[in-house]
């Protein structure tokens, strides 16, 4: 018989949390680094027009369409009249069509024949870009068009 004898316990050791700011650490790093946060660069002027009544849209199915003159970094390269940017391009109005086209097929595919333009025209664009561009959606038969304003009243801000 012996006179020492161990107890065993059934418990669990406790859990060493020595390396956890480490894991949190590198995954804080792997999020800065792999996320996104602007889909386009801007390289129109863009300053929206104001409206009183603003709704927040999903964006999972909306192609944009920026026009506006070009800013200041690119008008010795491209000029200072009004320019159609799609993506991260300037584009013609003549190719529209290729341009939505291609932008439609990065969508899902369940959401391609329920795809909605929304354009972000500078308040200062032409009318006749913006009537070009809508006379390209309707040949498309893309006619669910959406007009992207900043909220705010227009007659309070004069």
């Amino acid at each position: 018989m012996s006179k020492f004898t161990k107890k065993k316990s059934s418990e669990l050791p406790a859990i060493s949390t020595a390396s956890l700011p480490d894991i949190v650490f590198m995954l804080l790093f792997f999020f800065m680094v792999v996320t996104v946060l602007r889909d386009d660069n801007l390289l129109v002027k863009n300053t929206l027009p104001k409206a009183d009544q603003v709704e927040k849209l999903q964006k999972d199915r909306s192609v944009y369409i920026y026009a506006g003159k070009p800013s200041e970094r690119y008008e010795d390269k491209y000029g200072k009249e009004g320019k159609i940017q799609i993506g991260d391009k300037f584009t013609d109005v003549s190719n529209i069509k290729f341009a939505l086209t291609e932008a439609r097929q990065k969508l899902l595919p369940e959401l391609q024949d329920r795809v909605m333009v929304a354009l972000k025209v500078d308040e200062e664009t032409n009318t006749g870009l913006v009537t070009d561009i809508k006379q390209e959606l309707r040949d498309l038969n893309m006619l669910k068009i959406i007009y992207i304003t900043s909220p705010g009243n227009e007659i309070d801000s004069q």
